[in-house]
């Protein structure tokens, strides 16, 4: 049985967790805190992010957001239900970029490889933009990705 992986809200730790003890309030290895495995979006800072990305054995999606930003208002739910469809399978962490603006400004300058995985490699997909069309709903990329059917690169 394959251990699930959930990041510690207050240390950001990885933490394993074998599915059978989802019920049983599984607490961080590091700081004792609850964890919560709901695949709640975990708000993050740029190192943070960088420590998170390093030590994650499952992918990371990062929402890169602005509260003034109406699209990534739109986008918001979606991640969030995809966190929860995958949780403990897929971290989704969220990166305020009006507050934190190293990741950002890397990927708005194309270095999206470098800003999301500075050690190199780890980076599945860059995806710049919201597509909230029909024919590729938010996240389809991600999810793809996830269960082994996509082909996307950065």
């Amino acid at each position: 049985m394959d251990k699930l992986a959930f990041a510690c809200p207050r240390c950001h730790r990885i933490n394993r967790v074998a599915p059978d003890r989802l019920d049983s309030g599984p607490r961080c290895g590091a700081c004792k805190a609850p964890l919560d495995v709901s695949g709640t979006p975990l708000h993050v800072d740029d190192d943070t992010l960088d420590r998170l990305v390093r030590s994650s054995p499952v992918p990371v999606l990062v929402d890169f957001w602005a509260e003034w930003c109406a699209p990534c208002r739109m986008v918001a739910p979606a991640l969030e239900e995809l966190g929860r469809r995958h949780a403990g399978r897929l971290i989704v962490a969220k990166v305020d970029t009006d507050r934190h603006q190293r990741h950002a400004a890397a990927l708005e300058q194309g270095q999206g490889r470098d800003a999301a995985h500075p050690e190199g490699g780890g980076v599945a997909l860059v995806a710049v933009g919201v597509h909230l069309g029909d024919d590729e709903p938010a996240g389809v990329a991600a999810a793809e990705l996830l269960e082994g059917r996509g082909d996307h690169a950065a």
